[in-house]
């Protein structure tokens, strides 16, 4: 059974493929996060791309929780693509990454509490140093790496609802972040919880962003796939493939209307 959510469902919310997506700006998602801060209930964020709604075709249990989730962002330039050839309105991504830097640039501000969870331990050490340089008084409640057993979990959830924390960010890959955040959101009890997959990595330096102007023609996909093709070829050219195949079926069938 699905984790009960009090929170009402953000604005501008439309469906799309086997998805929702919340048409809002960078500055309008981030008041709605303030609104669900606000309102203290716990919440699980998401951001779908290409990739999310692929595993979420062949995974409805995965769908069944992303699609509960109040605020839903559109992060790939993919799902802009689908919007336009199904009619919804949707003019613009609101990239996970960026996002997740926006927050916690609003963290300092406004004295919010950040729990930050993934990557390994140098990495995540690390971003919170980098964030603790970048906005001085900036609180960062607690932080632990990714790498843990499921003896370990109990402990860990304890430890986070101790903290305090308004937000936390959840450094897994999917669809392990949506299924580990939904099994444990309420034991948590922190406001908002969001996962940003490979964040932190960019945070810290390990890996690299695609230049801007690559960002703003909608190429991150390929500037990640030239950085490690091996790993990458299947999720990337095969999965876009399924996916524009993906979004051709619904505009014919009409599900898409």
């Amino acid at each position: 059974m699905l984790n009960s959510q009090k929170t009402i469902k953000a604005s501008r919310r439309y469906p799309i493929l086997n998805t929702y997506v919340n048409a809002l700006s960078l500055d309008e998602t981030v008041a709605e996060v303030e609104k669900i801060i606000a309102a203290g209930v716990p919440t699980q964020h998401v951001v779908v791309n290409a990739s999310k709604v692929n595993l979420m075709e062949a995974d409805p249990k995965l769908a069944e929780i992303v699609n509960a989730c109040p605020l839903i962002n559109a992060d790939g330039a993919s799902i802009v693509w689908a919007a336009k050839k199904l009619g919804v309105p949707l003019s613009e991504r609101v990239t996970g990454i960026d996002l997740f830097q926006r927050l916690v640039e609003l963290s300092a501000e406004k004295g919010y509490k950040v729990y930050l969870f993934g990557a390994k331990e140098e990495v995540v050490s690390r971003v919170r140093a980098i964030f603790e340089e970048r906005y001085p008084g900036i609180q960062i409640v607690g932080y632990r790496n990714g790498y843990f057993t499921e003896a370990d979990e109990p402990q860990i959830v304890a430890d986070m609802a101790a903290s305090g924390a308004d937000m936390m960010f959840v450094a897994f890959s999917s669809p392990k972040k949506e299924y580990w955040v939904h099994k444990y959101l309420n034991q948590i009890g922190i406001p908002f919880v969001m996962g940003v997959g490979g964040s932190f990595d960019v945070v810290a330096g390990v890996t690299d962003r695609a230049p801007k102007w690559m960002q703003d023609h909608g190429l991150e996909w390929f500037y990640r796939f030239i950085q490690e093709p091996g790993r990458l070829w299947k999720r990337y050219i095969v999965g876009n493939a399924k996916f524009v195949a993906l979004t051709y079926r619904y505009k014919f069938s009409g599900k898409g209307e």
